[in-house]
């Protein structure tokens, strides 16, 4: 994994809003209609993006995640043992307390989380089902890398405690088990990324978003759902070397008031318990910047990396490029320079069909980004930065 050696790297989370042919494209297949076409505008549509984040100037890129239906349900088509719930409503407890708080907003703005989301069921055995799918977006990553000048490519999969967030286990005799073999499950995928050479990004919004929910029947029992899971993603990664994984922890990509958001002061001992080279985590939205002093205190373990969110998802405002400078020098000055890349709060399309921001947006973000670190760069190393 490339460091900021010679001056602050730059990338984002991952999932970059579709174009509307590729999901007009995804859905036919789906529909057991013109896969071939699919599969055609797929590699084109990645090559395209992996080509326009290398113009913008970011410096470690991904594929937009325009494979995949999801950040995380995504998995569950992959797998065998899941079958959805179309009829079933589960509650959308991973917004914790803001979805009584804010109900009459959520019911205007959010429905999904005021009502609940139809979700899937555990019935059978877990196995990783179809390995197809990793390797063509690979190949397609790839193949678009290959003909770009960028320092590194990053592959995003979602982590175990992310898998089935609004799935019930009705197969397993405990959670353990379920867990477990959700992980394993996963490790296919995973093991896939790594052997490839490309960057593991392990995706996990939902580690820090049940902390609202659990910690309200006992602060213990949040602890001991998170210590499983954290302890399941680091038996899936045995193997792969730490420092070609990041982590990533968000708070949710939702546009919601977020006041039942787990502090991350509170959820940091755990994130560093993952056996990651890296770990990407929100600190640009007004929920969460104040954050910044929590790494004055914890600092980070040696030879590791911070990813700090330094543009969001949650605003149209794009940001000032002085403004991002000044986050990354803040963190820079904290942790080390060399120990520092620039990126995003979170990914600015949750689904394929859910955007976070226009894409024109979306992209006056990145320049900013991209900006806002060379300003910081010529603060940290002076003229002799790039």
């Amino acid at each position: 994994m490339k460091r900021s050696n010679e001056r602050i790297l730059t990338t984002h989370v991952g999932s970059l809003p579709r174009p509307e042919t590729l999901l007009a494209d995804a859905a036919a297949a789906r529909a057991g209609s013109g896969k071939e076409i699919y599969e055609r505008d797929l590699a084109a549509a990645v090559a395209e993006i992996v080509a326009k984040q290398a113009e913008v100037g970011l410096d470690i890129v991904n594929d937009g995640e325009f494979g995949k239906s999801g950040w995380a349900n995504y998995a569950m088509e992959r797998m065998s043992g899941f079958e959805p719930r179309p009829d079933t409503l589960y509650p959308a407890i991973w917004l914790g307390e803001d979805r009584l708080r804010f109900a009459d907003f959520m019911k205007e703005d959010f429905p999904r989380g005021y009502e609940g989301t139809a979700g899937h069921a555990c019935t059978s055995a877990i196995s990783y089902q179809d390995k197809d799918s990793v390797r063509r977006d690979i190949a397609n990553l790839k193949a678009a890398v290959g003909k770009v000048k960028v320092e590194e490519a990053f592959f995003t999969c979602v982590a175990p405690a992310s898998v089935g967030y609004d799935a019930a286990n009705e197969f397993y005799n405990n959670e353990t088990d379920y867990v477990f073999a959700i992980a394993d499950a996963m490790r296919e995928e995973y093991k896939a990324v790594a052997d490839s050479g490309l960057i593991l990004q392990v995706d996990d919004a939902v580690l820090a978003n049940m902390y609202d929910h659990l910690v309200r029947q006992s602060p213990d029992r949040y602890r001991e759902w998170a210590e499983l899971r954290v302890a399941a993603l680091n038996r899936a990664l045995e193997g792969i070397p730490a420092e070609q994984i990041r982590y990533h922890v968000c708070f949710g990509s939702w546009h919601v008031p977020h006041v039942s958001d787990a502090p991350l002061e509170s959820i940091i001992d755990l994130i560093m318990k993952v056996n990651v080279g890296a770990f990407a985590i929100e600190a640009a939205n007004v929920r969460h910047e104040h954050e910044w002093r929590v790494w004055e205190k914890v600092g980070l373990p040696e030879g590791k990396i911070l990813i700090p969110g330094v543009i969001t998802h949650h605003t149209i405002t794009v940001e000032h490029p002085q403004l991002v400078a000044d986050r990354i020098v803040r963190f820079a000055k904290i942790l080390g320079r060399e120990n520092v890349i620039a990126g995003t709060d979170c990914g600015f399309a949750q689904a394929e069909g859910i955007r976070r921001v226009h894409p024109s947006v979306m992209w006056a973000k990145f320049e900013s980004l991209v900006e806002g670190a060379r300003i910081a760069s010529k603060e940290l190393w002076g003229k002799a930065a790039a």
